[in-house]
């Protein structure tokens, strides 16, 4: 056992996903059960670490927990120790600080030998943040994008394909009888890997991603095409960050007092009045949003998470401190956190699998 170790804390920042309660449930477990380890529940990311809302997490509380989406720790993508909205001036912007110190101070009082820091590049970069004022960290990537750096697959990003797909599979059977074009904007941000695995999935006719910028006239073209093939519709899975040859992405809104402050989002509605306009085909856009990320986790995302956060825990015991768990070439690994914080893993437009999209007569855009 390692004696620098005696209590630990565990938090979940950013977007919640499913499968964060999987991770959790291994964290903890394996922490009390395999080292005699005191666990404490950060609540709501690292807004519990500036704010002081540090509780002790029982066995029981990590019990019949695995299937359980969301987190029950709670999460914010809002909370950046180092750059954190304290109020707004005459003019209602964010007043920004550096609350690190605070948030240490926390640390400190608890008693706490290091956390356990479930989430995204941006939950990454904050505990980048952290690790420079004297935290030990240790960090689990979480996100349905599949966008962390160093890291070939992300919990929650499997069963993010599995509702994508589905999706794009209900409404091929109405735009087969209604002769339609129907865009589905998936979720993703700057990066295309759950429209990309979607799009292939449901066997989709159109798959647009951030990484390829598309033509609206390409993209005629293959409707046009299966028209005059007897396909009398179209499917096209799209991602909220996918933007037309020579443009700009689709931003939904702004949020002031986020760090992060633009939101994508639109994306679809704006291609499918270009696409109406053009072919004359009666068009429709769905935007499945925030369904990606609920639900309980599929199994294999179970699976993942609770290697995740068993592997978490090893590193800690090993005094492998501030290092984030990665999966690469199907074995867990790990990478310094500093190393892929403001960082996102995008898709290559050469990458396999749009190889394979277009071999199989898929549009990508271009």
């Amino acid at each position: 056992m390692n004696s620098d170790i005696k209590r630990i804390g565990v938090l979940t920042g950013g977007g919640d996903c499913p499968g964060i309660n999987a991770v959790i449930r291994a964290v903890t477990k394996t922490a009390m059960n395999d080292y005699g380890w005191e666990c404490y529940g950060i609540r709501d990311g690292f807004l519990g670490l500036i704010e002081n809302r540090i509780e002790p997490l029982a066995w029981d509380q990590c019990s019949n927990i695995l299937t359980r989406g969301g987190t029950i720790l709670g999460t914010s993508n809002k909370a950046n120790p180092s750059r954190f909205a304290v109020g707004k001036d005459k003019n209602g912007e964010p007043i920004w600080k550096d609350v690190r110190d605070k948030a240490m101070t926390h640390y400190r009082a608890h008693d706490l030998d290091a956390v356990v820091v479930i989430g995204g590049d941006g939950t990454m970069s904050c505990a980048a943040t952290m690790i420079e004022m004297g935290g030990r960290f240790v960090g689990v990537p979480k996100t349905i994008d599949n966008d962390i750096m160093s890291s070939d697959l992300t919990f929650g990003f499997q069963t993010a394909v599995e509702i994508a797909t589905d999706a794009l599979d209900r409404v091929h059977t109405t735009a087969a009888s209604h002769h339609r074009i129907i865009l589905v904007e998936l979720m993703g941000r700057n990066a295309g890997w759950l429209t990309l695995n979607a799009g292939i999935a449901s066997g989709s006719d159109v798959i647009l991603i951030p990484e390829i910028p598309y033509s609206v006239d390409k993209i005629c073209e293959k409707c046009y095409d299966r028209k005059l093939h007897g396909k009398h519709f179209t499917i096209i899975a799209i991602s909220e960050g996918a933007k037309p040859v020579g443009g700009v992405q689709t931003i939904k809104r702004r949020i002031a007092d986020s760090p992060d402050a633009i939101r994508l989002g639109g994306v679809a509605h704006v291609l499918r009045d270009e696409l109406e306009e053009l072919t004359h085909i009666e068009s429709r856009a769905v935007v499945l949003g925030h369904v990606q990320r609920g639900g309980s986790p599929c199994a294999d995302d179970r699976v993942l998470a609770t290697r995740f956060g068993h592997a978490a825990i090893e590193l800690l015991a090993n005094k492998q401190y501030n290092e984030l768990v990665v999966m690469q070439n199907a074995q867990l690994g790990h990478v310094p956190i500093d190393s892929v914080a403001n960082q996102q893993r995008l898709v290559n437009p050469e990458d396999e699998l749009v190889a394979v999209a277009r071999s199989v007569g898929t549009c990508m855009g271009d």
